[in-house]
C-alpha cells in the first residue's frame, strides 16, 4: 500500500528489507547482550550522550565489474490494518540501473536511476528517483573534482546517522525500511565536490547551491526543490591517528542555520567485534513549529559482533536532542493535527520523533543451507516503549533472489509504532539481476 505519512510529494510503501551486514570473526557477547536487553526494558535514558567505513573512503577509486548494473524487482503483499480499516493488497515493480563508465583515463561519468510502479488494491502510480548523474575529473593521482547530482552519504552507524546531512528531503519513494535502502534509494544533491587524499588521510570540500524553492510531485521530475532548496557547504577530513583508527571530522554550513559539527569513528575492538559512534551538534530549532533555537546534540553508538557461523549481531543506541521528551510526546498526541504535522517533519528529515531509541539487527548468512540468508531487525522507542519487528528469509540464485518478509509493529495509541495504521504485513519479493 502507498502510505503517505503526510509528507508532500513522497510516496511510502510498506517495507521490504535487503541484505545489509558486516563480517569479522568470533568471541563472547554475553555482557553486551545483557546490556542491550536492559536497554530495551528501560523506559528512557537521561544521558546526552552499513557501513563501518568512513565516508571519505568513497573518494578511493572503485573498480566496477561492468559499466552497467541493472536489476528488476517485483513484490506482492498483504497488509493487516488496525480497525476500522480494511486489509490492503499491495504490489510493486521496480527497475534500478547504474552506469559508471570511463570517458578517458582522467574523466568518468556516473548515472543512477530507479523507477517504481506502486500498487494498492489495483490502483497504481509511477515514481522516478533520479539518484545520481555527474562527471568526475581525476586531476592528479591524489585529487579529483565531481560535478552534478551526487548521493553523498556520511556516517558509520547502521540505523540512524546524525552526520548524514544530505538525507533531509531526499526520499521520493520508500519501498524498504532497510537503512541501506534509505541511504541508497534517494535523490542525490546537486553539488561541486573536491577531494584530496594522501597516505593516512583525506579532505573533501562540497558546495551545494540552491536550485529550486519547492518540491515537485510529477512522476519523472528531477525534484531539485527536494534536494537543493537551500545553499549548503560541507567540509570533511579524516586522519589516521592510530593503526586502524581514522576518525572523520565534519563541518556543515547551511543557509539560514548555524554551522553544525560532526565526528565519525570506528575501531576494531577484537577479532570479531567492531565498535563505532557518530555525533553531530550545533545550534538549530527543534522540529516542533515555532521552537526556539538552541544547541542540539545527536548521537548514534553501537557495535557489530560476528560469530564463526556467519551470524552477525549489531546493537545500537540512538539519541536526538531536537526530538521530543516523554512529556512533550505525550502532550502532542492530544492535538492530532500537530501530531501528524510533526511526524511528517520528522519523516522528511529522516530523524527520530522522540529523544531515545534502540535497535538490534541480526544477519545469518548461509543459515543452514548455502545461499540462504536470514535477517531480523528490532527497533524500540525508549520513550513510549513501542516497537517494530521485521523478519526476512532470502535465497540467492545465480541471477535472482527470492525473499519472504514479515513485519509487525506494536504500541499504545499515539506511540511511534502504535499510531501507524498498519499492524503487520507479509510480502513476497523476487529480484532479477541482468
Amino acid at each position: 500500500m502507498v502510505h503517505w505519512h503526510g509528507v508532500s510529494n513522497t510516496r511510502v510503501m510498506l517495507p521490504a528489507f535487503g541484505r545489509d551486514a558486516q563480517a569479522q570473526k568470533q568471541s563472547s557477547l554475553a555482557g553486551m547482550v545483557a546490556v542491550f536487553i536492559a536497554l530495551l526494558a528501560s523506559p528512557c535514558w537521561a544521558s546526552d550522550a552499513d557501513a563501518l567505513s568512513l565516508a571519505d573512503q568513497a573518494a578511493q577509486p572503485v573498480v566496477a565489474r561492468s559499466d552497467w548494473q541493472i536489476f528488476t524487482e517485483g513484490m506482492l503483499g498483504h497488509v493487516n490494518q488496525r480497525a476500522p480499516w480494511d486489509d490492503i493488497r499491495i504490489s510493486r515493480a521496480s527497475v534500478d540501473m547504474l552506469l559508471d563508465t570511463a570517458i578517458n583515463p582522467e574523466w568518468r561519468f556516473t548515472l543512477a536511476n530507479r523507477v517504481d510502479w506502486l500498487g494498492q488494491n489495483g490502483r497504481y502510480e509511477v515514481v522516478n528517483t533520479f539518484k545520481e548523474g555527474y562527471v568526475s575529473w581525476q586531476a592528479s593521482p591524489n585529487a579529483a573534482l565531481d560535478l552534478g547530482r551526487i548521493n553523498l552519504r556520511s556516517g558509520v552507524a547502521l540505523g540512524y546517522n546524525p552526520t548524514d546531512y544530505f538525507k533531509v528531503g531526499a526520499l521520493r519513494s520508500v519501498v524498504s525500511i532497510a537503512p541501506s535502502s534509505l541511504r541508497e534509494n534517494r535523490l542525490g544533491v546537486g553539488m561541486l565536490r573536491g577531494q584530496w587524499v594522501w597516505e593516512g588521510g583525506a579532505v573533501n570540500a562540497v558546495f551545494a547551491p540552491k536550485l529550486a524553492d519547492q518540491r515537485q510531485s510529477a512522476a519523472f521530475s528531477p525534484d531539485w526543490g527536494a534536494s537543493n532548496s537551500v545553499s549548503r557547504y560541507l567540509l570533511t577530513s579524516s586522519v589516521q591517528l592510530l593503526p586502524g583508527f581514522a576518525p572523520q571530522f565534519l563541518l556543515l554550513g547551511e543557509q539560514g542555520q548555524s554551522p553544525q559539527v560532526g565526528i565519525n569513528a570506528s575501531i576494531l575492538a577484537g577479532d570479531a567485534l567492531t565498535l563505532y559512534a557518530e555525533y553531530s551538534g550545533g545550534r538549530s530549532a527543534a522540529l516542533l513549529p515555532a521552537a526556539p533555537v538552541s544547541w542540539h546534540s545527536r548521537l548514534a553508538a553501537g557495535g557489530t559482533y560476528t560469530f564463526t557461523n556467519n551470524l552477525s549481531l549489531s546493537l545500537e543506541y540512538h539519541y536526538d536532542g531536537a526530538a521530543l521528551n516523554q512529556s512533550q510526546w505525550r502532550d502532542l498526541w492530544r492535538n492530532p493535527a500537530d501530531y501528524w504535522a510533526y511526524r511528517s517533519a520528522v519523516f522528511n528529515a529522516q530523524s527520530l520523533p522522540t529523544q531515545h531509541a534502540a535497535m538490534s539487527f541480526i544477519t545469518w548468512r548461509d543459515a543452514g543451507f548455502k545461499a540462504l540468508d536470514l535477517n531480523w531487525m528490532l527497533r524500540r522507542d525508549l520513550v513510549d516503549q513501542s516497537w517494530q519487528s521485521w523478519l526476512e528469509a532470502r535465497y540467492h540464485f545465480e541471477r535472482m533472489d527470492w525473499a519472504l518478509q514479515w513485519q509487525y509493529q506494536n504500541g499504545a495509541p499515539g506511540s511511534q509504532y502504535g499510531a501507524l495504521p498498519q499492524r503487520h504485513s507479509v510480502q513476497a519479493v523476487v529480484k532479477y539481476f541482468f
